[in-house]
């Protein structure tokens, strides 16, 4: 079975925005699931329960956000500037599978890996307003 991140790839890869379209339409029908499963469980009002989503939980939209909001207590694990570069190193050391809806642009003169370099704080940048709009709870790295 091929690993997602290599049916994903790079941001730059052609086929990269359908795959990204793909992995999003993905994670939507399993939260829309989960959350079908939290609004229905009145017979396990006791029943504790952890969802641990991707960071591009942020990307599924409204509708989908706030029934989260709604039936959960949404942790923020805030990350230093630090950390988001060792993240960076094994994010093109070892690649996952990252939505960056957009926020890749590489400049004439870069190479792929210089691109991902600049745009990796900035997509970081973004993604943080969008956690802590969405957070209950903020817990620092250290």
């Amino acid at each position: 079975m091929m690993k997602v991140a290599e049916w994903m790839g790079f941001p730059y890869a052609p086929h990269y925005q359908e795959c990204e379209s793909q992995y999003l339409a993905y994670e939507t029908e399993v939260l829309t699931e989960i959350l079908d499963y939290l609004e229905n469980r009145e017979n396990n009002p006791g029943e504790n329960i952890v969802v641990d989503t991707t960071g591009s939980v942020i990307y599924i939209g409204e509708e989908i956000l706030g029934r989260l909001q709604r039936y959960t207590t949404i942790v923020y694990l805030a990350t230093p500037p630090e950390v988001q570069e060792q993240l960076l190193n094994a994010y093109i050391s070892n690649p996952h599978p990252m939505l960056w809806r957009g926020a890749f642009s590489r400049e004439p003169d870069e190479t792929n890996e210089e691109a991902i370099a600049r745009c990796y704080p900035r997509l970081f940048f973004a993604r943080k307003r969008l956690y802590e709009r969405y957070a209950d709870v903020t817990i620092d790295y250290y």
